[in-house]
């Protein structure tokens, strides 16, 4: 379900291991999409970070494995901290550079460590429904929609609630990620499926899938705005 890795260490705690890359997107001259590298951190951090916390993770540590340069680090690192401020978290920065070989696109790979008590693992619930939360956007609609993207801050509030389980959206789109939720097997519901593109990427998780019980439908809704779409 989950693109992190859980490894146990203790009967009640576990090792949480978060990951995302990125390619082509950046400053050089030969990167098909070019946008700062702040914007490359924030969201390379965005999709790892958010894997984390849908299995119950507290981050810990972020490590980046930066192949854009030199001149490149400081414009990571202050885009993976606007994501940590967005959070209300303060976790320490490590990693290296490629400095030896010079490559014509930008390129990175950055890792978050957390842990979980697993005693946070959500319960089952019988009878849920299956939310969307933002839309699937790709490229330089990350740039030009950023209305349209589900903020990190509403995605931890709610990851934090009792009884909801939550799934960020990734390159393989709604479609696939819906069927790890999706008890009945029935499919993207029609109302979801007639307002979005469920097959389209959703590129750094610009949205993601929230199941719960009905009861909590309101307050989700309150909290997520215009950003909801229910089945």
């Amino acid at each position: 379900m989950s693109d992190s890795l859980v490894l146990p260490f203790s009967a009640s705690e576990s090792l949480i291991i978060s990951s995302d890359n990125s390619g082509g997107i950046g400053m050089k001259e030969k990167d098909v999409v070019q946008v700062p590298y702040e914007i490359v951190g924030y969201y390379s951090f965005r999709v790892a970070v958010m894997e984390c916390l849908s299995v119950g993770g507290i981050p810990l540590s972020v490590v980046l494995n930066n192949f854009c340069g030199d001149e490149a680090w400081e414009g990571l690192t202050s885009g993976i901290k606007q994501g940590l401020d967005e959070l209300g978290i303060n976790l320490p920065v490590t990693g290296s550079t490629e400095t030896n070989m010079p490559l014509l696109q930008s390129a990175l790979g950055l890792i978050v460590i957390g842990k979980r008590r697993n005693e946070r693992v959500n319960k089952q619930i019988l009878q849920r429904k299956i939310g969307l939360i933002g839309r699937p956007l790709v490229g330089e609609e990350v740039i030009k929609q950023q209305a349209s993207i589900a903020p990190l801050s509403l995605y931890k509030s709610l990851c934090e609630m009792e009884e909801v389980q939550v799934l960020p959206v990734g390159s393989k789109g709604i479609a696939y990620e819906w069927k790890h939720l999706d008890r009945s097997g029935g499919g993207v519901s029609e109302h979801i499926s007639s307002k979005v593109d469920i097959a389209k990427s959703s590129g750094p998780s610009t949205c993601f899938l929230i199941a719960y019980p009905e009861h909590l439908e309101d307050e989700i809704k309150l909290q997520s705005g215009f950003l909801f779409i229910g089945d």
